[in-house]
């Protein structure tokens, strides 16, 4: 989830450019008020790390889903 004054940023493009991750959209709702994306990365368990810490630094509220939480 992330936070009005991130909503118009290209976040999930950020982190896909800063870190050596590949990002995939499972899952979207974007309102004026938030954002909550269920995204996926694919990467080193490092790299995916520190993309997350990233994350987190600018404000969102990072939390791991499981993957067949997904699918299903």
């Amino acid at each position: 989830m992330y936070p009005p004054k991130l909503i118009k940023n290209p976040v999930i493009w950020e982190v896909g450019h800063k870190f050596n991750v590949v990002t995939n959209v499972r899952q979207a709702s974007v309102t004026d008020e938030i954002g909550v994306v269920c995204l996926e990365l694919e990467g080193a368990r490092n790299e995916i790390k520190t993309a997350i810490k990233w994350l987190e630094k600018m404000g969102i509220n990072v939390e791991p889903v499981e993957i067949n939480v997904i699918e299903s």
